[in-house]
């Protein structure tokens, strides 16, 4: 398949607008670029922010979709490791400066100079996405598969901060706070890593399913008081929920230097009482997905343990009605649309 001179995008054209469906030319790729005819892509939460321009970042006309597998179908003259005919996926990210203090220490997630895929670019709501090789991962073999597509956002979002909060711990305890798209990988990838984990959520009715994906306790959060029966007992406790919630109470369940980790983003301020902390050395961090090496490093530990997101999977053409359900919180963990042809 050779580069077409159009492109078919679903596309916002201002915040809040429904999607259409529209027709955008193809320029020539530039010497680092590479053209992907898109398969799947996966549908974000962040894909809702950005449509409304939530966090007033967007440009419009807006292309959403940052959980892209395709196959290359181009490349530009300086693709030195991306042949035609890979199988790839794309994140939230497009491209870092390369030679910034963060860039140069591995966390070039955290680059001033980065590029998104969806901002100022067309994402993977599309037939053919364009980005950058150095965030073009070729995905393994068992891994090329719909169920694969939200690792590239989700699942890296989760996987860097256990990562680097369990590091080194013998035995670790984690509690995963929310089970949806980003709370169900991190039971799953917590539990890969050889962790015991506990949930918190406030729906009974997943309990089920959140002892089949790995975890070993389930809280139900209703009752506050019901959080800190836990014990104190818990290395890191990984907030995935974008809701208001008692955070003293988790802390409660905070062993010795254990953390509180932030990958959703509640509504309110949290004030802090620094003398819940100061006892037991706590740490309140956050994470956002996370670098080039960790998004390879993750790529091959869910190849390895088959870590692989809980999907719906449904047409592109459908993506409107996706989206209606996503806002309603109606979709089943995660939503993967198939680009047809």
């Amino acid at each position: 398949m050779k580069l077409p001179q159009k492109l078919q995008a679903w596309t916002a054209i201002a915040p809040g607008k429904e999607l259409k469906l529209q027709e955008f030319t193809i320029k020539p790729l530039a010497s680092t670029e590479v053209a992907i005819a898109v398969e799947y892509c996966g549908v974000c939460h962040s894909d809702l922010h950005l449509i409304d321009n939530d966090w007033e970042i967007s440009k419009y006309p807006l292309v959403p979709g940052h959980e892209i597998m395709g196959k290359v179908i181009a490349i530009g003259s300086q693709v030195k490791n991306t042949p035609i005919g890979a199988v790839v996926g794309v994140g939230w990210q497009r491209s870092s400066c390369g030679h910034c203090y963060e860039c140069k220490t591995g966390h070039d997630n955290m680059c001033n100079e980065s590029h998104a895929t969806c901002i100022g670019h067309r994402g993977g709501f599309a037939d053919i996405h364009i980005t950058e090789e150095n965030y073009c991962f070729i995905m393994p073999e068992l891994l090329q598969r719909p169920e694969a597509a939200p690792l590239l956002c989700g699942g890296i979002t989760v996987y860097s901060p256990l990562r680097e909060f369990l590091r080194g711990k013998k035995d670790p305890t984690v509690g995963i706070v929310g089970m949806g798209g980003l709370g169900h990988l991190a039971i799953k990838f917590a539990h890969a890593m050889g962790a015991k984990v506990a949930v918190f959520s406030s729906s009974l009715d997943k309990k089920n399913d959140a002892i089949n994906f790995g975890a070993s306790e389930f809280v139900i959060t209703k009752n506050p008081d019901e959080i800190a029966k836990i014990g104190r007992k818990l290395d890191l406790v990984l907030v995935t929920a974008n809701v208001d919630l008692p955070w003293d109470e988790y802390l409660k369940t905070l062993r010795v230097d254990g953390t509180l980790c932030f990958v959703g983003i509640p509504p309110s301020p949290y004030i802090l009482d620094i003398g819940r902390i100061l006892g037991k050395r706590l740490r309140i961090s956050s994470s956002p997905i996370g670098s080039r090496k960790e998004i390879e490093e993750m790529l091959n530990f869910a190849n390895i343990h088959q870590v692989l997101a809980t999907i719906e999977q449904s047409p592109m053409e459908n993506i409107k009605q996706i989206l209606q359900r996503m806002k309603k919180n109606q979709v089943h963990y995660r939503a993967v649309c198939k680009i047809s042809r």
